[in-house]
């Protein structure tokens, strides 16, 4: 049960990104790290274990944490017991000790466990433990781990019988993550030290202000991007065929949606922007789309999804860029002509999106598969 190994740095940020964060999106990869340890396991029924270290976080930035995680691998190189700690981030800049406790069975192979650290800050990890259930009695036994206190060749920077994915700390040290070994607290020897500079955070699931507006406008931003990101997510891959399915004669086709969402936020450019409606050369291009119905299920079937999505970013663009110029007064003042203010309509062009993104969904679920392809055989000749 003593037998170490390193495990396959891809393997583990894979499962890792999948894990942390989920989603369509897949966050970025360069905003947290990790390290990890391998122990070789045997079990002939089901047995606990325990994990333990001790951990704080310095300096750190709004979305950063950090953690030890556990995961158990299986002959079938499936996932068993796993946990991050996700529920329950470190984010105390004393030293605390934390643990997990979980499980291993006959169908275990490998246990994996370390620490995680998330965008910036200064992540310190020591004295780690690990106790498995033994057969006979039961209880929990200390199990080998080698350089658990990170005391083998502090002299060196090694981090002996660890694995990790980025390089020791040097001078010229200016972004991204790197580690060192230092003496925090005399009384405990040496720990280990990783530190997170210039990360670059991955705000989407962040509503709120963004660089280049003003509070209010920038809240507004950040939810309209990431209404149509979601959009594009779920219709990238869906090729013409499916872009142009009906679902019955009044339905409208998914490649047709996007197209509506992009001429509703053309129209509110024009009315919240310059003042204005479409002119005769605007309607005609966007009114099938805006309109839809039968002017909108003729007008928009053979195309891929990038021609949708093309028109979609470049009306996005447009309005990212005017949001820079005005400011949150801007968005309390309404038109004398129209009984709403800016901010309802900006409101508006967000609520539709999520509105026909569920339509959208609604469509794609109920897209028939397609049809078979029948090969004919070729008649001999005698």
């Amino acid at each position: 049960m003593n037998y170490f190994t390193i495990f396959s740095r891809k393997s583990m940020r894979c499962f890792l990104l999948m894990v942390l964060f989920f989603c369509a999106n897949s966050h970025a990869q360069d905003d947290w790290t990790y390290f990890t340890y391998t122990i070789k396991i045997k079990a002939n029924k089901k047995l606990k274990f325990k994990l333990s270290a001790d951990i704080k976080v310095e300096n750190i930035d709004k979305v950063a944490w950090g953690a030890i995680y556990t995961r158990v691998d299986t002959k079938n190189d499936e996932y068993g017991f796993f946990d991050n700690m996700r529920d329950r981030p470190v984010l105390s800049n004393e030293w605390k000790n934390y643990e997990i406790n979980g499980h291993i069975d006959e169908n275990s192979s490998k246990l994996v466990f370390g620490g995680i650290c998330i965008s910036n800050g200064k992540f310190y990890f020591d004295n780690f433990e690990l106790y498995i259930e033994n057969l006979q009695t039961g209880e929990l036994e200390k199990t080998t781990i080698n350089n658990h206190n990170f005391e083998n060749n502090p002299a060196n920077i090694k981090l002996s019988g660890w694995d990790t994915d980025f390089p020791k700390i040097t001078a010229d040290f200016e972004k991204g993550y790197a580690y060192n070994l230092i003496k925090d607290d005399p009384e405990r020897g040496y720990s280990l030290v990783i530190e997170g500079k210039n990360i670059k955070i991955d705000d989407y699931n962040l509503i709120g202000e963004r660089e280049e507006y003003t509070p209010q406008i920038g809240t507004l931003v950040s939810m309209l991007n990431n209404l149509s990101d979601r959009v594009e997510y779920h219709v990238k891959n869906l090729d013409q065929r499916e872009l142009d399915h009906l679902h019955d004669e009044k339905a409208n086709s998914i490649g047709a949606l996007i197209m509506h969402l992009a001429a509703a936020e053309k129209i509110y450019q024009l009315y919240t922007f310059e003042n204005r409606g479409f002119n005769d050369e605007e309607e005609k291009f966007w009114g099938p789309a805006l309109y839809l119905d039968d002017a909108g299920r003729e007008t928009y079937k053979g195309h891929d999804v990038e021609y949708y999505l093309k028109i979609y970013r470049e009306v996005r663009a447009v309005t990212l860029e005017e949001f820079k110029k005005r400011d949150d007064e801007w968005l309390k003042k309404t038109n004398p002509t129209r009984s709403s203010n800016n901010h309802y309509y900006w409101f508006h062009v967000m609520e539709h999106q999520s509105s026909h993104l569920g339509q959208i969904l609604f469509l794609k679920k109920r897209i028939p598969p397609p049809p078979p392809i029948i090969v004919k055989e070729k008649k001999k000749i005698d």
